[in-house]
Parts: structure tokens; sequence; C-alpha cells
């Protein structure tokens, strides 16, 4: 039962860790106006600018969320602050 009962809180505690930090990321922009917020276009510009091919921009828990492809051909997905236009996080999954 102690077996059970120490997995149990393992499993909890890992899945607690996990959406903290994914609600973390989604927070990095904190809560702006969209009145503030660069274009869509400005962004995919700003993504290309630093070499990412940019297949999809959208808005994204407050973010820009960034689908691309890096100058190594990986898939990547980045947050981007959509009033600074500074990426913010780092989505790509391994």
């Amino acid at each position: 039962m102690r077996i059970i009962l120490s997995a149990l809180a393992l499993c909890l505690a890992f899945s607690a860790s996990a959406f903290a930090e994914g609600s973390e990321s989604k927070n990095a922009c904190g809560d702006t106006d969209k009145s503030t917020w660069i274009s869509q276009d400005d962004a995919k510009a700003k993504a290309i600018a630093v070499g990412f091919d940019v297949r999809q921009v959208k808005d994204e828990g407050g973010c820009y969320e960034i689908y691309a492809i890096d100058k190594a051909g990986n898939k990547v997905e980045k947050l981007m602050h959509p009033v600074t236009g500074e990426f913010v996080a780092d989505e790509t999954a391994e």
C-alpha cells in the first residue's frame, strides 16, 4: 500500500510541476492591452530576421506563438512578447 501511495504522490508532484512550467511560459508575456501589440506580420518579420522560416504566427495565451523551422532544419515553437517582439520562451518539444 505504501508503494502505491508513494507512486501516486510522485505522479501528482510531476504533474503539478509540468503544469506550473506550462503556465509560467504562457504568462511570460503578461496581460497587455491588444491595442499595444505589434501586428502578426511584424512578429513574423522579426522571426524571419533572426533566421526562422516561419510557418504560422498565432495569438496564444497573451503571447504570439511562432511555429517555424530553424537554420538547422528543426521545427521550433517560440513565444514572442506581443508588444516588444522579444522571444520570451521556447516551447519546442524534444
